[in-house]
């Protein structure tokens, strides 16, 4: 049976500060989605949280880009906005960047991905969501899972992922996009996806069959709403098995506590830490950014599930290594390559700043 997999989620408050979300605004979430699926809209679904932001994530058959699930999502985020006002929580309704429906949700502030597919004998998926980082920081894994043979030995070995994955990148300031086929293009494809901050990895199809093996949030905040108001916090859905990566291919490259964007205020470089979902609370300096990862396997559209992959004890190390490398960061204070560099700041109040300042510049000798 064809099914669309949608996981949608957006920071409505939080608790305390931007470090957690609450049973309240879960329990609210819960109940919209549960009412939904008695009337028949949804298939089933999944109510989680990652740090501070809300992650909704469905199945259902009305395809991607579906009015009736983004409205859904969207006043599930409103109503749950409004539990969040009530108890008074951090940046209520952050992520709503308008009051009025369009028909969907994107490019109103929440982060959306989606997938639609014939499901398999065995389906089994992988979601990732994280909290104060940004879109691009899905790039550097989704390569090592798709086209490093040394994380990925399957395509090496193993003859239905030998011919190797397409991606789809995202220029999302200039809003464009073009595709990459691995092995031949990797080396094309890293000049761009290595600015993460601008190009951004949409979506990953296997070569030989066409279909969709992944595909991941590019919503930036800032670029919405000409302004900070909040880091992107992006989710990621990754299937596995069989012409796709394993399981343990798809989680290795978070060993790595990797560089991205977001942290304090969302103006800093941290270390990506991999936790599980009771773990994902970010207290020091607001962080450092969290991923969480869920596991199911699909069957007619139900989630069994969910398992909590990061809850693995063999994720330890590279939590050691984020807090050290947080120690290290840390230590430059304000002074890059721990703050972003200025053009990441240009939605922050650096501009404020230096227009205040502008007539007491004066040209050099």
């Amino acid at each position: 049976m064809t099914i669309t997999l949608s996981v949608i989620k957006a920071d409505i408050g939080g608790y305390v500060g931007h470090s957690e979300s609450h049973p309240d605004v879960l329990a609210k979430a819960d109940e919209n989605l549960a009412k939904a699926k008695g009337e028949g809209l949804l298939i089933d679904y999944h109510v989680t949280k990652c740090g501070d932001d809300l992650q909704l994530i469905m199945t259902h058959q009305q395809a991607e880009d579906s009015e009736k699930i983004h409205k859904l999502a969207w006043g599930t985020f409103v109503d749950c906005t409004q539990v969040a006002k009530k108890l008074k929580l951090h940046g209520a309704g952050q992520d709503l960047l308008s009051d009025a429906f369009t028909g969907t949700v994107k490019g109103l502030g929440p982060g959306v991905a989606e997938m639609e597919f014939e499901e398999r004998a065995a389906e089994t998926i992988i979601i990732f969501m994280a909290d104060k980082t940004s879109a691009g920081a899905w790039n550097m894994p989704l390569y090592k899972i798709f086209a490093d043979p040394f994380n990925t030995i399957g395509l090496v070995i193993a003859s239905n992922m030998h011919s190797g994955f397409t991606f789809e990148v995202h220029d999302v300031k200039e809003h464009k996009k073009i595709t990459f086929n691995a092995p031949e293009e990797i080396y094309d494809l890293l000049v761009f996806i290595g600015a993460p901050s601008r190009y951004m990895v949409k979506a990953v199809y296997h070569r030989e069959t066409g279909e969709i093996a992944a595909a991941s949030s590019t919503q930036r905040l800032s670029l919405m709403a000409g302004r900070y108001v909040g880091k992107d916090d992006p989710v990621c859905i990754v299937r596995s098995q069989g012409q796709f990566p394993a399981v343990g291919e798809v989680l290795e490259p978070f060993t790595l506590p990797l560089l991205v964007e977001g942290w304090m205020r969302g103006s800093h470089h941290g270390p990506l830490m991999p936790v599980a979902i009771v773990d994902s609370t970010p207290t020091r300096f607001d962080g450092p950014p969290r991923v969480t990862s869920l596991g199911f396997q699909l069957s007619g559209g139900k989630l069994v599930g969910p398992r909590d992959m990061f809850a693995d004890k063999s994720f330890d190390n590279a939590r050691q290594q984020a807090s050290d490398i947080a120690d290290f960061l840390r230590r430059h204070g304000p002074f890059e390559p721990h703050r972003l560099p200025l053009e990441e700041m240009e939605y922050t109040t650096m501009p404020q700043v230096a227009r205040k300042l502008e007539g007491r510049f004066i040209d050099l000798d």
